[in-house]
């Protein structure tokens, strides 16, 4: 029974080992990513290669680990063995873009300049938007007054700001500005309203201010390129949330809601009309209807004056 029980606890106890190696293999690899990408962020570039190198020996579909090694070859001056790294990375998943760009740098080392153009043109057309780094790179120096490069700066820099580029998101500029509100009907001051452009020109944000009332709300506009219309949602201080479309129709921006019900039951529909007067003047003009647009109420009318 003693010698059972002998074998018995050599083949428990070498068990134990085998199910822990790939949890301590697992460990071991995830800490030698870990100091890797401080070698990586430090620019340790001779001590990043050696341990991504380690990584993706260790986990071959690492796209991000093929990647990092590349840069770290790139800037170790070898070019060659970072564009093999790079084929890895984006077989493996990594950002076609990123990739690209990288791989555009280390042909350009190569004095590839038109295989590297070329690369250039496929990462900005994938996306890229590093403005700054495409005109610093010293790499690109040979081409840099080439038109075709600077018709990739263009490019980038529609990828950085597409909304400063679209001429759908400039349709509501007219409201742009800092306002004094007042009553269209008799001019008593109603607020007062600062109209921004934020996020890289993609949305019009409203910060609205009551006159004689703790009341202040938000509006986000934005153009839905996916619906091709415009989208409003306001937010306040009372928990209140609304959600417009429409669009831009003969000048006027043209929003409406679906049927929301309220409080009482009922199912109220909006139609919220902004309409430039000039350039200085918008009439923000709303209406409401419970049966369906039989019959229309008007939920206010205000007059924006801009103020210089």
């Amino acid at each position: 029974m003693r010698r059972v029980n002998c074998i018995s606890f050599v083949f428990i106890a070498l068990g134990a080992f085998l199910s822990a190696a790939p949890a301590a293999r697992a460990t071991q690899s995830r800490d030698t990513a870990e100091v890797a990408n401080v070698a990586y962020e430090a620019k340790d570039w001779l001590r990043s290669a050696a341990l991504y190198k380690e990584v993706v020996d260790a986990k071959p579909q690492n796209g991000r680990a093929w990647f990092r090694l590349g840069v770290s070859l790139r800037n170790l001056g070898q070019p060659e063995k970072a564009l093999q790294a790079f084929d890895k990375a984006a077989a493996a998943g990594a950002p076609n873009f990123l990739v690209q760009y990288q791989s555009a740098l280390a042909l350009a080392t190569l004095h590839e300049d038109e295989k590297a153009l070329s690369m250039l043109k496929e990462a900005v057309t994938n996306g890229f938007s590093q403005v700054d780094d495409l005109q610093s790179a010293p790499e690109f120096a040979s081409f840099r007054s080439d038109a075709r490069f600077s018709k990739l700066i263009d490019q980038a820099n529609r990828n950085l700001n597409p909304c400063a580029y679209a001429a759908e998101n400039r349709q509501f500029d007219f409201w742009v500005g800092e306002w004094k509100v007042v009553n269209s009907q008799d001019g008593m001051t109603a607020g007062s309203s600062r109209i921004e452009k934020i996020l890289n020109d993609c949305v019009i944000l409203e910060n609205w201010t009551s006159a004689n009332a703790p009341y202040q709300g938000k509006s986000y506009n934005t153009f839905n390129t996916s619906l091709k219309r415009w989208e409003q949602f306001w937010v306040d201080n009372s928990q209140g949330m609304i959600h417009f479309k429409g669009e831009l129709k003969d000048g006027v921006m043209d929003y409406w809601t679906d049927e929301m019900p309220q409080p009482d039951g009922k199912k109220l529909k909006r139609h919220l009309q902004f309409i430039p007067q000039g350039p200085d003047k918008v009439r923000q003009f709303s209406q409401g209807t419970y049966d369906k647009g039989a019959n229309w109420f008007v939920e206010y009318d205000l007059t924006y004056l801009r103020q210089k």
